[in-house]
């Protein structure tokens, strides 16, 4: 179990934690723009003594702190930016820039990495070292992928890499991660759909683009029913779908998206594939043109076993926290996958919720929940006691 020394000492730093949460809260950057947030990192971590590179992948700051004489390394990563749509809380610290909001809890994230950087820099004796890694553009840019095209492992070798996200389905004080697979491969696809357009009156001298699409519709959600094995978990949804401007007159051309989630490669090859086909058969028996754009943009999140026990093990260290094995992965998906493809390591979940009714992530009354950020600190030391004991390698 974790000193209760160190839960206090962590606990007398959470104030200032929390003040620097609410002000990047106040003021949030999207993808590829966090120069103010960067910068707030950067300079903290150097006022921890620790050694600071930044423009990583473009806004991304890692930050350095070496002990001792092991080869030992770890990563240890946060995320930086916020999401495009408006804030609806209220609160004091708001966001003061419309239509950017940190709805998914990256400031908190942020926070909570910064704090354990400066409680490890302070208080915590090991041997190799620790990687702080600050990544811009999680939400849909690739942050993670655009850091490691960057030289991210090769500049910042780590041994095992690990990452948490805040969890409102769970009650604060529950931290849950799992081996294998905990996010879904998450790939996107929009579709064209085009005929001639004509009157309305007059179906019978034009292919009808919007009956086809409707076709597409129907087709496309029978896919997980009738393509996917019945033990094999996917989703596939058609979310948006554009065409027409009048009662009287049939569209030229239909618009269709919509996503599709999958955990195994296997069956992410089965669905682009079905959608392709189904795509290709609407043409022919339509007489329409139907353009494809499939994007697998971001692939499973996958937990190496022993890092997933590693970590189980870090959050149980903690007093008052139950950690636990996810008794199944989430469909939603998450840019850390690039940096377990590239190195063993841990995806988790840190329970932030407040009972019935927290709002869900994502959403226009959601804030990061300030009382867990000690519990993220300690997990994040716990997890360099664990990997870089002295004397242990």
């Amino acid at each position: 179990m974790q000193d209760l020394d160190e839960i206090d000492a962590i606990a007398r730093i959470v104030p200032e934690l929390t003040a620097i949460r609410r002000d990047l809260h106040r003021h949030p950057e999207l993808a590829y723009e966090e120069h103010r947030t960067a910068a707030i990192v950067a300079d903290a971590l150097r006022e921890y003594g620790i050694d600071v590179t930044e423009h990583v992948g473009g806004t991304g700051v890692v930050g350095t702190l070496r002990r001792g004489t092991s080869g030992r390394t770890i990563g240890l990563r946060a995320d930086m930016d916020a999401l495009g749509f408006d804030e609806e809380t209220g609160l004091d610290h708001a966001s003061i820039h419309p239509g950017k909001f940190h709805g998914c809890g990256h400031d908190g994230h942020t926070a909570m990495l910064l704090g354990a950087a400066r409680h490890i820099a302070d208080a915590v004796d090991f041997d190799g070292t620790v990687h702080f890694i600050f990544q811009p553009a999680e939400e849909g840019m690739a942050g993670a992928r655009r850091m490691i095209e960057d030289g991210l492992f090769q500049r910042f070798p780590c041994d095992a890499v690990y990452a948490l996200h805040n969890w409102p389905d769970l009650p604060a004080g529950q931290f849950q991660t799992r081996a294998g697979p905990i996010m879904a491969a998450a790939d996107k696809f929009a579709i064209g759909v085009r005929g001639k357009g004509g009157h309305a009156a007059l179906p019978h001298q034009t292919p009808d683009a919007l009956v086809a699409a409707a076709d597409l519709v129907l087709q496309l959600n029978t896919i997980v029913s009738r393509r996917v094995p019945a033990f094999d978990a996917a989703v596939v949804s058609v979310t948006m779908v554009q065409g027409g401007t009048s009662h009287n007159i049939l569209p030229a051309e239909v618009r269709l998206m919509g996503t599709a989630r999958t955990f195994s490669p296997e069956i992410r090859d089965r669905i682009e594939q079905a959608v392709a086909d189904m795509a290709a058969g609407i043409a022919k028996s339509h007489g329409v043109t139907v353009d494809l754009d499939y994007d697998r943009y971001y692939p499973a999140t996958v937990n190496d076993e022993a890092c997933a026990e590693k970590a189980l093990n870090a959050a149980a260290q903690i007093p008052g926290i139950t950690a636990s094995a996810a008794p199944e992965p989430a469909f939603t998906s998450e840019d850390f996958s690039f940096m377990l493809q590239a190195v063993p390591g841990a995806y988790c979940w840190l329970g932030q919720g407040t009972g019935e009714g927290s709002p869900a992530l994502h959403n226009p009354h959601y804030d990061f929940n300030d009382a867990v950020t000690g519990t993220g600190v300690a997990w994040f030391t716990n997890l360099v006691r664990q990997n870089l004991a002295p004397g242990a390698g």
